[in-house]
């Protein structure tokens, strides 16, 4: 039974974190979307993870690197 009540416990705390999360997300990001090729997402995923970077590390990196020129 206390499985059960854990189990619970466990759901609650993670429906506020995601909400929390989601909020803050919200108040301090914009998003948009990018359309391009099929296939070239990977190609993109791929070499910043070669590099170090996640996706979203490497294609603002590259937008602020384009920007400063």
């Amino acid at each position: 039974m206390s499985s059960d009540i854990t189990k619970k416990r466990k759901a609650v705390y993670n429906d506020k974190v995601n909400k929390t999360t989601q909020k803050y997300v919200k108040e301090h990001y914009d998003s948009f979307i990018v359309r391009m090729p099929k296939g070239k997402k990977e190609q993109i995923k791929t070499f910043a993870k070669s590099k170090g970077e996640s996706l979203n590390g490497f294609v603002n990196r590259a937008i602020d690197e384009a920007m400063d020129e």
